[in-house]
């Protein structure tokens, strides 16, 4: 019960929390594909994007490892 009054006193407080960094919300797009390319080009590339999105996933989890630590855990 003791828990229920301090979630609802938590909710009724107002928390504020910090905006989501524009960065993390950026959809990564597929790396182009021209006509008459070699196919490892195109590869590289995509694994290019796909080391941005790995990169951008790993920023989004500290943020939130962030917010969780100075804000409470996760229920």
């Amino acid at each position: 019960m003791n828990q229920a009054a301090v979630a609802e006193g938590r909710a009724a407080a107002g928390l504020v929390l910090p905006p989501l960094p524009d960065d993390l919300r950026r959809q990564e797009a597929h790396a182009p594909v021209r006509e008459g390319e070699p196919l490892i080009a195109i590869l590289a590339r995509e694994r290019q994007a796909l080391d941005r999105a790995n990169a951008r996933q790993g920023r989004t989890v500290e943020f939130y490892d962030d917010l969780t630590s100075r804000y409470g855990t996760r229920r």
